[in-house]
């Protein structure tokens, strides 16, 4: 049954984080096989909490998937369709086992003037008016959320019943600022803003009953009428409670002596009659009511007909309105964010119409500043003729004057011509005298090169006697280098000599050519380089 679940889903989930140890939006499986063994029973369904442990592999579960198996194996079983009064009868239900989770986390305040029952209605009120939305902090957490449209409309009909003061502007300033309040926070406000310096309990009470009825149970009217009996034709006043399904009559205002109910169908009819009466025909019968005045049998009938048009409706009258008060509000935003958007793009012209302005300001400065220039032009131009019409009278009577000095020019370039002539002549003898310099420069220029060609080779011939200067130099240099090199080894070996020149002054003859290379042997032994010096001292 999907709008049974629809219904509920507000009171399951807070139930459901009532479970949760901690903000991970996880329950363990151990813990939602109470909830859903709870849920099964009063709805006539047993075993159905046997199903979680082969749902899914994991040991918890978040709201989501919790909700698809309410869907898939308990609400499944349900019929398809529902009358109102049970509808109702089941939300009840549900509505008081997610209570006794949930409000050991309301109930415990000590300041609180609103007794545990009225916390309840505001439970079930919120439920009913509330949305889930996900997380945003928590991918796989989801809040139900209340709109501070709704809050406000809650806090009135309680502040009205009350007879206290009622702030607007306080709500209005709290959906400017905030887009969604939590249970905690919508009984803080109701007792804030709606019970301050407000005492009596049964007031209390009794006031929030009122709105817990309009809005949970689905009351459309209440009050006092007189009715037509059935046996006995006399009419008797009773206390009326009007739902879309049904007209249901007590004794007393308390409402707990029930004396009857009358169904409520769609053929169902209203009819005005004199004597400020009404009647409400049905299929089975036609029954007869009166009222005190003309104003409230218009209400009566008003109140009748709108339940009539309800009465085989799928959904409460209650949750349609709040359906189509959050269609308006979804309108509404759109709407606001068009006119937002709107509002924007007028910004956007209106920027670009003031740069445009700017830009024709400048444009027009700057025209104008060049208007001025064109006058300080025309000024300047102006002057300028006056001083075009001065010259030229100026060039006028310099015109005369070039006549004058022109024909004193002729006379001068006549004479001019003429000693043209005496220095053409003159240029002409010039010009030979000229010819006879340039060939003896040619001649002496021929000269000096040649001087200068021989200077040349003499220097060559310089520079080969010096390197040959310099060469024998070296050779001796090298010679004297050798020389004492030889005198060394002469002195090394002068006790041979001085032996061989005994020899040879013991000697009458001269060696024969057999012993002489044996003296030349012991003097190549000297080191290389110096045997030739050896030798021609030794010769």
């Amino acid at each position: 049954m999907a709008v049974l679940l629809e219904n509920t889903t507000n009171t399951v989930w807070q139930a459901f984080i009532s479970l949760q140890q901690d903000d991970s939006g996880f329950v363990h499986k151990s813990k939602l096989k109470v909830l859903t063994a709870n849920i099964g029973t009063v709805l006539d369904l047993y075993g159905v909490e046997k199903g979680l442990e082969h749902f899914r592999s994991s040991q918890t579960l978040n709201f989501i998937q919790f909700k698809y198996y309410l869907q898939k194996e308990v609400f499944s079983s349900l019929p398809d369709k529902l009358s109102l009064t049970e509808l109702r009868n089941y939300e009840s239900n549900i509505a008081d086992i997610c209570w006794r989770l949930c409000k050991k986390q309301l109930i415990p305040r000590k300041n609180s003037i609103l007794p545990e029952t009225s916390i309840f209605q505001i439970f079930r009120t919120f439920s009913v008016l509330a949305e889930l939305i996900p997380d945003s902090k928590n991918e796989n957490g989801y809040q139900v959320l209340l709109h501070p449209s709704e809050a406000r409309y809650v806090s009135q009909k309680i502040a009205k019943s009350l007879g206290s003061h009622f702030e607007d502007e306080d709500f209005i300033n709290l959906n400017v600022t905030t887009s969604s309040i939590r249970l905690s926070a919508f009984i803080a406000l109701i007792e804030s803003k709606c019970l301050a310096g407000i005492t009596d309990s049964q007031a209390i009470s009794e006031a929030i009953t009122n709105i817990y009825q309009t809005i949970v149970e689905d009351v459309i009217k209440k009050g006092l009428m007189t009715k037509k009996g059935y046996i006995f034709p006399t009419m008797r006043e009773y206390w009326f409670v009007l739902r879309p399904s049904e007209l249901t009559y007590f004794k007393t205002r308390t409402e707990k002596d029930r004396c009857g109910s009358i169904p409520i169908e769609s053929g169902s009819r209203i009819e005005s009659r004199s004597g400020n009466k009404i009647a409400l025909c049905t299929p089975d019968r036609t029954f007869e009511f009166g009222t005190t005045d003309y104003m409230t049998r218009l209400q009566w009938i008003s109140a009748l007909q709108l339940a009539a048009d309800h009465a085989d409706g799928s959904q409460s009258y209650q949750r349609l309105q709040f359906a189509k008060r959050k269609l308006l509000r979804r309108d509404r935003f759109q709407e606001m964010v068009k006119a937002k958007a709107q509002l924007q793009q007028e910004r956007i012209a209106r920027e670009m119409a003031e740069d445009e302005a700017k830009e024709l300001k400048a444009v027009v400065i700057e025209e104008t500043k060049k208007l001025n220039d064109l006058e300080e032009l025309k000024k300047k131009l102006e002057k300028l003729l006056v001083e075009e019409t001065q010259a030229k009278r100026d060039e006028e009577i310099v015109r005369n004057l070039q006549a004058r000095v022109l024909a004193e020019e002729w006379e001068k370039r006549e004479e001019l011509e003429r000693l043209q002539e005496e220095q053409r002549l003159l240029l002409e003898e010039e010009r030979g005298k000229r010819l006879e310099f340039e060939e003896l420069q040619r001649r002496k220029e021929k000269q000096l090169r040649d001087a200068e060609e021989r200077l040349k080779q003499l220097e060559n011939e310089k520079q080969l006697l010096d390197d040959q200067l310099r060469i024998a130099h070296q050779n001796i240099k090298k010679s004297e280098n050798e020389k004492e090199i030889v005198e060394a080894r002469l002195h090394q070996v002068s006790p041979t000599l001085r032996s061989l020149a005994k020899v040879r002054r013991t000697q009458s003859f001269i060696p024969s050519t057999k012993e002489k290379p044996v003296i030349l042997k012991n003097i190549n032994n000297l080191e290389p380089g110096k045997n030739k010096r050896s030798s021609e001292i030794l010769d």
